[in-house]
């Protein structure tokens, strides 16, 4: 019956199936389309949050919260019914996954559990975070406020992003700052591993820097003498 309605027609059943094929291409231990659609509580949380999303853009505001209440009780990703999310998101895992009221979220976006699209406490209006296409957001990671992700974007595991970034870039660390930009030859790409350590490297040209200072004034010091 399941597969009967992935051929039927219609926009919803065509956009399940293509939620479907999406979670196949990015997790690898994806055995089935009866296994995705059975036990996957990214795509039912996004599945529900579409119904959500309906009711919220036709006034039925009560109805669409209780919705996605539900779905948030049952799968423990919590995607507000205002949110704009494109097509093909992929919420991995997703345990903790919260998406703010005014979050617009682009198409084939990747999240993993315990993201949070936010925001700050300070804004009104606009309160939430814009992602772009293609945006990867590592597992834990905090993007808050009325900020712009740019396409292509991969933030790593643990960042707290509170600033624009432009497209084509990874970011790292809290505050998150630029990792690898456009243009730059990108030596290692970005996964849940393989993470630049910015701090690391700060305090290795720290050092550097004063070794070179100590040496000068070693230098200064024999002259003087």
């Amino acid at each position: 019956m399941f597969f009967i309605i992935l051929k039927g027609g219609g926009g919803l059943f065509r956009r399940l199936k293509k939620d479907i094929a999406i979670v196949k291409e990015k997790d690898p231990a994806a055995r089935s389309s009866f296994e995705i659609f059975l036990t996957y509580s990214g795509l039912k949380a996004v599945r529900k949050y579409r119904h959500a999303n309906w009711f919220y853009r036709h006034g039925m505001l009560t109805i669409a919260r209780i919705i996605s209440q539900r779905a948030r009780h049952k799968t423990g990703i919590e995607i507000h019914p205002g949110a704009q999310i494109g097509e093909g998101l992929f919420i991995d895992h997703g345990m903790g996954v919260v998406i703010g009221e005014t979050t617009i979220i682009g198409d084939n976006c990747l999240l993993y559990q315990g993201v949070t699209l936010g925001g700050t406490g300070k804004d009104k209006g606009k309160r939430h975070p814009t992602l772009g296409d293609n945006v990867m957001v590592g597992a834990g990671a905090k993007v808050l406020g009325p900020i712009n992700i740019g396409n292509n974007v991969k933030i790593a595991a643990n960042a707290v992003v509170l600033k624009d970034i432009p497209d084509n870039c990874t970011a790292v660390g809290v505050p998150a700052r630029i990792a690898k930009r456009e243009g730059q030859k990108v030596e290692q790409d970005l996964d849940q591993i393989h993470i630049p350590d910015l701090t690391t490297e700060d305090i290795a040209t720290l050092k550097c820097a004063v070794k070179c200072l100590k040496e000068e004034i070693t230098c200064l010091e024999g002259k003087k003498g």
